[in-house]
This record gives C-alpha cells, structure tokens and sequence, in this order.
C-alpha cells in the first residue's frame, strides 16, 4: 500500500483521477470509488475525474454525473496530486496524459503485470484481482461507504468474471463478502453490469461466432469485427464487451483471440487463455500487455487475419515448449 495516502490528499488543493483508454468495469469503479472516497472524506478539495465515455449500465454510479470529458475542460489546468488507476503505463492515459506529467505529485494503483511504477508513489500488485481489490485494501473497511462499495463491488467482479478467473483469490472474496454487507444490491450489479447484453451486443456477439475461425484442433479460436461490420448494426466499441470471454469459454478451447476495428483503421486486439499460455509475452510483440491470461493490445493493418496469423504461430512456440 501507499504510505501516507491520506496526507498527500490532505497536502493538495487540487487533485485529478483518471483511468486507461476505453474504461472497463474496473477501471470505472476504481476511478469513481476513488472520487467518491476523496469527496466524502475530504469535501474541501478540487477534484477532477477524467475518463474517455463510460458505457450507460455504470452511470449508476454515485457522481458518475461528474466524469468531465477532456476535450471541454481547460488545457492548462495543473494538479497538485494526479492518481492514475488500472492503467500499466502513462500514456494509456490517453489525452489526460499531461495532466499527469504536469501534477506536483502523481499517485499510481494498478494491476497489470506490465506494470513498470511510472509514477511517484505506487501501489502495484501484479495479477491481483482488480484494482478495486487493491482500493479497498487501501482506503481500509472503516471508510468504506455504500457508494463507495458499489463501485468497488462492481470492479472486482468484471475483473473475475464474477469469481470464475484464476484471479481470484481467498482475499478477494473476503472483500467481496464485506462489500455486501454495505448494503449493495449485489445481485443486481451482477445482473445488469455484467449479464446483461442489449441487442446490438448479442448481434455482435452473434457475428463474431459465426465468423470465428480454430486453429490446433480447436485450442484456439480467433474472431474479427470490421468498421464494415459494425456500421451494419449500429455498433460501437462498449458493444464489443466480453465477446474475447465467451470465445474462450469454447469447451476445448485455450487461447482466444478477438481483434475489432477502430475509427482510424487500427485494430484493437484482446486475448484470453485457459492454460499456462503466457499472453503478455504475444501482446508484448505489438506494443501491448496486461496479464499472463488477459492481455490486450492495438495494430495497424489493413489484414487482421494476417496478425492472428502470427498469433498463432506464437502460441503455438508456447504450447511446443510447455509440452501441451
């Protein structure tokens, strides 16, 4: 944990909150359970919560209201504090990059396994659960209130696949297990923010199995959504969420690869395995990282299939040398 956390609060005026591009549930909830706790505990700061457009099943959060989207807000603001939260490197921060660079303090909580500790003060654990997880650690139970649980509940378990993933560890359902007892309406966070799907997802969904292609008898499977593809259905990117989970949950399956097109032609790429498939090492190979099961990553090429190609022989080298 941080030493001193609560005097570097109380030592700015001014502090920001930011999480990586294309927020997911973790990082949403880190960010607003961060935001909540600095406002309820310390109401006399400025404080600034950036974040690219979360997807609408988090704005139930307490405040999500008060998310700013970088592009209205003052370049020149500068923070006295800046707590960058599940994002592995600076630049992730994407467009609120030099905010960070700027603070006169910068805070980081992470747990991405790539990871190197880019800010003043860290608190990294590698594979951990969730950054959530390492929030609650941080702030400690007494400070934690209902708002406050909610979001952290939320984060924990989009990063567990609701307790199903390797991550997850005996601390982990012990936090989850007092979260509860704030009076959370766990069943329903669980229902809305992470089963559910609308029908543009299922659509996808859809689409990307019937188009999914195996590789070494069924041990990997790889998907692909074009811009083409997603203009069909009037798709954006938040409806692409848990398509890389649902491959890999394939019975014989143990590498998943799913690759889908952003706006300026790139492709953003996400892998998810079983086994003991290192995906950081492959991922690494594009720029990318994330964790040994979980990994992600962004390419430019106009041949998708071509980089699942390499993939591929990748995973293939791993599974030669792990004797799979």
């Amino acid at each position: 944990m941080i030493k001193n956390f609560d005097l570097l609060i109380s030592n700015s005026k001014a502090i920001g909150i930011s999480g990586h591009i294309r927020p997911d549930g973790d990082c949403v909830g880190s960010c607003m359970a961060m935001y909540n706790y600095i406002v309820t505990y310390f109401p006399e700061k400025e404080v600034h919560v950036y974040l690219d457009p979360i997807p609408n099943i988090f704005k139930f959060f307490k405040n999500a209201d008060k998310i700013e989207d970088i592009h209205t807000v003052d370049e020149s603001q500068t923070f006295d504090l800046f707590i960058a939260l599940d994002c592995s490197e600076s630049h992730r921060l994407g467009d609120v990059a030099p905010f960070f660079s700027r603070a006169a303090h910068t805070v980081c909580i992470d747990h991405h396994l790539t990871n190197g500790g880019f800010a003043e003060f860290s608190y990294i654990i590698p594979d951990d659960s969730s950054t959530c997880e390492l929030i609650y650690n941080q702030i400690g139970k007494d400070k934690i209130t209902k708002d406050i649980a909610e979001c952290l509940y939320t984060g924990i378990i989009h990063d567990t696949g609701v307790f199903q993933y390797s991550c997850t560890t005996e601390s982990t359902m012990d936090a989850a297990g007092f979260l509860m007892t704030k009076g959370i309406d766990y069943p329903k966070i669980c229902t809305d923010t992470y089963y559910a799907k609308t029908m543009i997802q299922n659509r996808m969904l859809g689409k990307a199995l019937l188009n999914c292609k195996t590789f070494e008898d069924g041990r990997i499977i790889a998907a692909v959504i074009t811009a083409e593809d997603m203009a069909e259905y009037g798709a954006q990117s938040k409806h692409l969420e848990g398509i890389v989970q649902q491959l890999r949950d394939t019975t014989g399956v143990e590498v998943a690869v799913f690759l889908y097109e952003l706006e300026d032609g790139d492709f953003k790429g996400s892998t998810r395995a079983t086994g003991d498939v290192d995906l950081t090492v492959i991922t690494g190979k594009y720029g990318g990282g994330g964790h040994k099961k979980a990994a992600g990553f962004s390419v430019a090429t106009k041949d998708p299939w071509s980089v699942i190609a390499e993939i591929v022989e990748m995973v293939k080298v791993q599974f030669d040398e792990l004797g799979i």
